[in-house]
């Protein structure tokens, strides 16, 4: 591996562990306003001065690219004594649970919502099972709007 590679990846580790040790600091969680203050505390933080064209100019500099895969850590939980993974960006239309082995079949309501729970989304979504779809080998569940 070259090491302009290597340092890309580990940049890329780094930012994503970084993003992962901080994302429960703000609140309130799951919301667009948590990920709004983590952009300001990163800015903040390379030195930039926190008004508007700051933190516009830090926005630009990250790019669509890492903005969209730092955002997919910030608002992804792995519940590894569940087997799930949840993603529950805001901005999206519902919240998605998802297996984290392969092969593994549908996923029991029961199990979906334990996940719910200890993500600490159970009271941001729709309770009602019956509107809660079954995909491939994911449950998609509505936000509460």
């Amino acid at each position: 591996m070259d090491t302009t590679r290597l340092q890309a990846t580990l940049l890329d580790f780094a930012l994503a562990e970084l993003v992962r040790q901080h994302r429960e600091s703000f609140q309130p969680l799951w919301s667009v306003d948590s990920w709004a203050k983590l952009l300001i505390w990163l800015s903040l933080n390379c030195g930039c001065s926190g008004d508007q064209d700051s933190l516009e100019e830090f926005g630009a500099a990250l790019g669509p690219v890492l903005a969209a895969r730092m955002r997919r850590v910030f608002f992804e939980r792995e519940l590894v004594a569940l087997e799930l993974q949840v993603m529950a960006d805001p901005a999206e239309q519902q919240v998605l649970v998802l297996p984290l082995a392969l092969g593994q079949g549908p996923l029991a309501p029961d199990l979906v919502a334990g996940a719910l729970e200890q993500a600490g989304l159970i009271e941001l979504v729709v309770a009602d099972r019956d509107r809660w779809q079954q995909l491939d080998r994911a449950v998609a569940v509505p936000w509460l709007r």
